[in-house]
């Protein structure tokens, strides 16, 4: 009997003030997707700051007069600057790329889809060079200064750049949906707040009877509580399949390009329904404890 009391007590509620209940349930949901979408963002730069971390290198282009007067790299100071290279901490690999192998490369790799600059290459016009890839990131820096300026190495290329650039837009990014659902958040406990205490005014002489036939505190105010936690709740879900509807229309759609070529890390299926219970949890974590605090603090029945 009183399950069943509580249970048409939270459905009339949520029925008499429909329009409160709407806005709440629409708050939620943006609130909790713009807070899913940062964790996407989230994830999709930790996959695909692993994808960098494997593709990144350094590469030292050798002056010309090394590489005419030692094609193979067999004699110094190209074969030593190698051996210098490769016994550095964090180095894992170091291959040698001389000229003929880099004007194949230009042709039929880096300009592949572009007939127009492949045409324009001619063959002893791009230096031979050094791809030099790590296994510690964190050595990045220092082999690249300790032989830039080293003997027969004409200028180097530096990828760390790009990849900070690549990640500060999703850096950028992930902190706009974090705060952009802060402010949202502060919005919706607003009319948590604001629905329990309309909630509980239009029913107080009710619930002042229910008081004065014995019933506890907490049994009267238990529907208000679970009024919020139901709005939250179906927010929540909403919430979900906008992420869901996100990740079609959007990631899928928006950077397809850039997933074909392997720039970003692809956010699958199984990254939106890890987010999901979390968004659940939080819009009813959210909506027990505004309400739960507007009760105890700012509602006297």
């Amino acid at each position: 009997m009183r399950a069943s009391f509580i249970l048409s007590e939270v459905l009339n509620g949520l029925r008499r003030n429909v329009t409160m209940t709407l806005a709440m349930m629409l708050t939620t949901a943006i609130t909790l997707a713009m807070f899913g979408g940062g964790l996407l963002v989230v994830q999709m730069a930790d996959k695909s700051q692993d994808i960098f971390l494997d593709r990144v290198e350094m590469q030292f282009f050798i002056s010309d007069t090394v590489a005419d007067a030692d094609p193979e790299c067999r004699a110094d100071p190209c074969a030593s600057l190698r051996k210098q290279i490769e016994n550095e901490p964090g180095v894992e690999s170091v291959s040698y790329v001389d000229r003929a192998a880099a004007f194949r490369d230009a042709k039929t790799k880096t300009f592949a889809n572009s007939p127009d600059i492949a045409s324009m290459i001619r063959e002893n016009t791009l230096p031979a060079s050094f791809k030099v890839r790590m296994s510690d990131p964190n050595r990045f820096g220092a082999v690249l200064d300790k032989f830039r300026t080293a003997n027969g190495v004409d200028g180097v290329l530096d990828q760390r750049e790009l990849v900070k650039r690549i990640f500060s837009v999703l850096d950028g990014a992930r902190n706009a949906a974090f705060t952009i659902a802060l402010v949202l958040a502060l919005a919706a406990i607003l009319l948590i707040a604001n629905m329990v205490q309309v909630a509980a005014y239009t029913r107080r002489t009710e619930v002042g009877i229910m008081r004065l036939v014995g019933a506890t505190r907490w049994y009267t105010q238990l529907p208000f509580l679970l009024e919020a936690v139901v709005s939250a709740f179906v927010g929540s879900l909403l919430a979900v399949a906008g992420l869901f509807g996100a990740k079609i229309l959007f990631f899928d759609r928006a950077l397809g390009d850039l997933y074909g070529v392997n720039i970003l890390a692809r956010i699958t299926l199984g990254d939106v329904v890890f987010v999901s219970p979390w968004l659940v949890i939080a819009g009813i974590g959210l909506a027990t404890i505004t309400g739960y605090a507007t009760l105890r603090f700012y509602v006297r029945i």
